[in-house]
């Protein structure tokens, strides 16, 4: 039994425990918050099921996935990136649309958006071409060129709806250009450069955008609802520039405002959220006890966090927040220990995907961030995301075993 047991959990077993506590974490807080899915689907067990499914599906992909040899993973590459990049295309012109984004696609009935795929074949291939060419001073000076070259077109199309999850990615690049010793100067232009264009590009938001919910809030309800319809039918970039603008104006507006003047309907995601934090105290309320999950939209999803810290207070926010900063150093050990780069780039690049997009999620339930639609990864409800997040840390567990082999040729 235990021989067969250690057949399955191949790989660090740190990873593993990292893994089974954000899973049964995300049960059980998925499971107290779906309580607007149990309303609409009219079953009390439904929305928690099929979450649980889908954990199940990313325990099979992922244990599938640990048993591959890393070499293999370079032969995904000439695959992938096309597929991505078709897929992303196809989003931007006949996606489907999910609250203003167009950032969808359905395939068999199945929905799923394309960055989340075109993501990991990014840093797929980042990591190979630092492998390919680093030098004893350090990598190559054309790798720069040859990393923007490949994630320019891919981060520009997931820009275009999803500017949180472009941003991540971009973020995750650079913090892997720099761990691939790519020449400082370089970094620094680019990030130069790119400081220019956020400058430029909020200034264009601020001009050309619209702060609907100001505007919402001279009006009744029916001219509320008016405008909603009037920029969900504009669609494409124009649409996404009043949505950026709103969330940035609601972000930087720190005013007090009175208990009485607070509209619940404009700022019901902050809001709730607040109240979420603040109720908690340092244990919580318990699991399952949470009040504002009835209130809070998207309380399974983005702000799930907020859930968290609501039922297991301080202390288990912190031990959430503990866990995959125990990941990213566990995976820094593991990518210390690869005797070829490919592995070791690979592995630091998905942890700094998971915990990147992790930490900014938190950022945003306890208002330390615009509002966004990033799920807290491992915990939150998802559809094909939760899947390829669980295929994420297959690839680590895959690139632990043979680091972990090396360890022990070592030894001898």
């Amino acid at each position: 039994m235990n021989k067969t047991l250690s057949n399955i959990f191949k790989g660090d077993k740190v990873v593993w425990m990292v893994f089974f506590f954000l899973c049964m974490i995300s049960i059980v807080e998925v499971f107290s918050a779906s309580s607007g899915l149990t309303y609409k689907s009219g079953s009390y067990w439904a929305p928690v099921l099929k979450h649980v499914g889908l954990l199940s599906v990313g325990l099979f992909m992922m244990v599938l996935v640990l048993n591959i040899p890393c070499k293999y993973f370079k032969i995904v590459t000439p695959f992938l990136m096309p597929a991505a990049l078709v897929m992303l295309l196809v989003a931007m012109l006949v996606g489907v649309s999910t609250n203003g984004a167009q950032r969808w696609i359905s395939i068999l009935g199945i929905q799923f958006q394309p960055s989340e795929i075109a993501k990991g074949g990014v840093v797929l291939t980042v990591a190979q071409i630092l492998g390919a060419m680093q030098t004893e001073t350090g990598a190559a000076r054309k790798t720069f060129r040859y990393i923007l070259w490949i994630s320019i077109p891919y981060i520009a199309l997931i820009f275009r709806e999803n500017f949180s999850t472009a941003a991540l990615l971009a973020f995750v690049v650079v913090c892997m250009m720099f761990i691939g010793r790519v020449s400082l100067k370089q970094i620094g232009k680019l990030l130069g450069v790119v400081t220019i264009l956020g400058v430029l590009f909020v200034a264009s938001i601020m001009l050309l955008g619209t702060d609907r919910n100001r505007e919402n809030t001279r009006g009744n309800v029916t001219e509320r609802v008016e405008q909603q319809q009037e920029a969900s039918s504009h669609g494409g970039i124009l649409t996404r520039l009043d949505t950026w603008k709103s969330r940035i104006m609601k972000f930087m507006d720190k005013r007090e405002v009175p208990p009485e003047d607070f509209d619940l309907d404009k700022d019901a995601q902050i809001a709730h959220s607040n109240i979420a934090i603040v109720s908690s105290n340092v244990v919580g309320v318990g699991p399952g006890n949470s009040v504002e999950r009835d209130f809070l939209s998207q309380a399974f999803s983005d702000f799930i966090y907020a859930i968290i810290i609501e039922e297991l207070g301080i202390a288990g926010a912190a031990f959430v927040a503990m866990l995959y900063i125990i990941l990213l150093f566990r995976v820094r050990r593991i990518a210390n220990r690869c005797e070829n780069n490919f592995p070791a780039f690979l592995v630091m690049g998905l942890a700094l995907l998971l915990v990147s997009q992790a930490l900014f999620n938190m950022l945003v339930a306890v208002g330390l961030a615009p509002v966004t639609g990033q799920p807290l990864p491992l915990i939150s409800k998802g559809g094909t995301s939760t899947i390829i997040n669980c295929i994420y840390i297959g690839v680590i567990l895959s690139v632990s075993r043979s680091a972990k082999k090396k360890d022990m040729a070592d030894a001898e």
